[in-house]
């Protein structure tokens, strides 16, 4: 029996593409938002999602990113690179000039922003759910309207392609996780995620620092450092770290267990195999 993946849709996405890469044969199924691919997997409705979490011009995709420290107790269990090129989708007929509207995923939208305002810079900006989506809703505009989407979205809803590759920089790509109720074994070329806050009896100047020299002084490399708001009070973050090695791993393992003693909370969201390109 084919495994269930689910994904940010409707199909056409560049989710679906990405779950399509991870696994060709499964049974892929849409939802209409990452907390909802979340609750999918978390429910038994589907046995794995795969959610964007980081794009290389707009940085990381902070739904999935809170969604991961705030909702979710499932685990990484892979991750992927996927190329993006993005299309300028119409109506079959509707030219350039006539173009009113202009529908999109907003991390679409910001990453073509530069196209926009040099060939629509009257035109409107609407943010949609997802690029398919988008593709929806400016077929159904009562004005003439563009979407930000797949070429594969033109060919599944009758959308004509009128410029390929809008996107601001050639060289865009976008990170993609699987979610699921483990992460994956070791494989000898493995990523661990996870985020910490620092307890208000240690929140003092170096205290960060302290915790990060429990990674250095084992040499362990950190590929990714940021921060996102807890949510909680002014002031107060998450630190997310991404370090170079499975959580089983000896020296990874020691690290982690003393970053759980520096820090008010620990929170490790899964190791898993390290992208490799083709």
């Amino acid at each position: 029996m084919a495994r269930r993946v689910a994904y940010l849709g409707p199909p056409g996405t560049f989710s679906e593409e990405a779950a399509l890469r991870y696994d060709s044969a499964a049974e892929l199924v849409p939802f209409p938002n990452v907390s909802a691919v979340a609750a999918a997997v978390s429910t038994g409705m589907a046995d794995e999602g795969v959610v964007a979490i980081e794009n290389s011009v707009e940085g990381s995709v902070t739904d999935t990113l809170d969604l991961l420290i705030h909702e979710s107790s499932l685990s990484i269990r892979w991750e992927l690179v996927l190329p993006i090129e993005h299309c300028l989708l119409v109506k079959p007929g509707v030219q350039a000039h006539q173009v009113k509207l202009v529908f999109s995923h907003p991390q679409a939208l910001a990453q073509c922003r530069g196209f926009l305002e040099r060939c629509f810079p009257r035109v409107r900006a609407m943010a949609a759910l997802s690029t398919a989506a988008a593709v929806e809703q400016a077929l159904a505009s009562p004005e003439p309207a563009a979407a930000i989407a797949t070429r594969r979205a033109a060919t599944i809803y009758g959308a004509e392609v009128l410029a390929r590759g809008v996107q601001d920089r050639v060289a865009n790509v976008t990170r993609f996780v699987v979610l699921a109720q483990e992460d994956h074994p070791p494989t000898g070329n493995d990523r661990t995620s996870v985020a910490f806050y620092m307890a208000e009896a240690e929140d003092r100047p170096g205290a960060l620092v302290e915790v990060l020299q429990e990674f250095s002084s084992r040499q362990l490399n950190l590929s990714k450092i940021e921060s996102r708001p807890s949510k909680e009070s002014l002031g107060k973050y998450f630190f997310l770290v991404d370090i170079e090695g499975h959580r089983e791993d000896p020296l990874v393992a020691q690290a982690l267990e003393r970053v759980r003693f520096r820090t008010g909370k620990l929170k490790v969201f899964g190791s898993y195999p390290r992208y490799k390109s083709d």
